[in-house]
């Protein structure tokens, strides 16, 4: 299927004519299923050519500045990393007037520097997942297409979070590499020995296809990773679902800050 130039079965309530400043989207991942300082000015179900998004469109004034919302997972948080439909989610996005885009995300830390609790605005990503719809140039084509993925992180964004968080006081980790796995199962010691010999920093399950379909869609994507866990074999014992939990609710108040503080700009 040739991916849709057009708007389908959509109406486009908030762009930037109507906002006058480019419009920032954010995917929440787990832990930021909901924005709790979101005023809603409106709820949109979309229909895309690729299926039904995850939830439907949030639209509404997150601290003062418009924002789309949408959890990568439900509202209920119930769909797994490898049942996402990355591919209708982005469409959804972009076709609703976004611009930029921030994907959330709750990861595992695999080197030194990304103990629990640590923020990360990664500059590469390396694809370990299979069997995923992970590109909106498939079928129908004129031509093949190939997209560039030098650098997989749209840079300005990426500065305009690392910005963000120095305004806002909190401490970030400039650049390292996300090893997007399959899941929903955590990784093996044995496979984080394989990662971190690949050059990977963190581990998570959702980085992949979404960062390569922004890149498709045209979106400047960047994304904000939350350490929440020691991979597997980097600390002693197995991973606690309580200590995941406990860096979730630490970690995601000071990753909202640093949201605001980007929507503003």
């Amino acid at each position: 299927m040739r991916p849709a130039s057009t708007p389908s079965q959509i109406e486009l309530p908030a762009t930037r004519e109507r906002y006058k400043v480019e419009l920032v989207g954010i995917i929440g991942g787990s832990g930021l299923s909901r924005l709790t300082t979101l005023v809603v000015e409106r709820e949109l179900t979309v229909t895309t050519p690729y299926g039904e998004p995850s939830a439907p469109l949030t639209f509404g004034q997150f601290d003062g500045s418009p924002v789309v919302f949408l959890p990568r997972h439900g509202n209920t948080h119930t769909i797994p990393p490898h049942r996402v439909n990355y591919r209708a989610n982005l469409w959804a996005m972009k076709h609703a007037g976004v611009e930029r885009a921030v994907g959330m995300a709750a990861v595992g830390g695999i080197t030194a520097l990304m103990a629990p609790g640590v923020i990360c605005v990664p500059d590469q990503i390396i694809d370990y997942t299979w069997g995923r719809e992970h590109t909106l140039y498939a079928e129908d084509l004129d031509s093949v297409i190939h997209v560039d993925f030098t650098d997989p992180y749209c840079e300005s964004l990426r500065r305009e979070l690392l910005r963000a968080a120095g305004a806002v006081g909190v401490d970030v980790h400039d650049g390292g590499t996300y090893a997007a796995t399959q899941g929903p199962r955590l990784e093996s010691s044995a496979e984080i020995v394989r990662l971190e010999r690949d050059g990977c920093d963190i581990v998570g399950m959702t980085g992949m296809p979404e960062a390569s379909l922004a890149r498709e869609l045209g979106l400047c994507y960047a994304c904000l990773a939350l350490s929440v866990n020691w991979a597997a074999g980097k600390s002693d014992g197995p991973i606690s679902m309580a200590e995941i939990q406990r860096h979730l609710e630490q970690g995601m108040g000071e990753a909202r800050k640093i949201l605001a503080e980007t929507a503003r700009t």
